[in-house]
């Protein structure tokens, strides 16, 4: 099955720190990044999202951090 995930973050490091996280965990970056000004908490914000490959049959039950 393809899983799907999308990450987002404050712009810092922890941004980086988790999608570089998923990258060591076997997902693969899906389309560009995004980044927009988050007017309700006056920040930048990122968001990248990523896929993965893996065996099994998909359910909403499907705990996609686990993999």
């Amino acid at each position: 099955m393809k899983l799907y995930r999308f990450l987002s973050e404050d712009d810092t490091s922890a941004f980086c720190h988790k999608v570089t996280k998923a990258l060591n965990d076997g997902w693969l970056l899906h389309g560009d990044p995004t980044y927009a000004y988050d007017a309700a908490n006056g920040t930048m914000r990122c968001g990248q999202a990523v896929v993965k490959e893996v065996e099994g049959t998909y359910t909403p039950d499907t705990k996609l951090g686990a993999y």
